[in-house]
């Protein structure tokens, strides 16, 4: 899916997100806001995981929302 449209239905994803990555408090959705680089980030952050790894894992979610 196009990030436009993840960040105008962010509203919308945020459960289903918070539901995939439970390490992400509600807060940490609102600051990312549908914003990749910053869900990236936080996803690096609470996982440990690379960038490209974070990007991935990303794309992988995404892509059939």
């Amino acid at each position: 899916m196009n990030w436009d449209i993840i960040q105008g239905k962010w509203k919308q994803l945020k459960g289903a997100t918070k539901e995939k990555w439970g390490e992400l408090t509600d807060d940490e959705l609102d600051v990312i806001d549908g914003n990749k680089d910053k869900l990236a980030g936080k996803l690096q952050e609470k996982y440990g995981w690379t960038k490209d790894e974070a990007d991935r894992q990303i794309d992988d979610y995404y892509r059939d929302r």
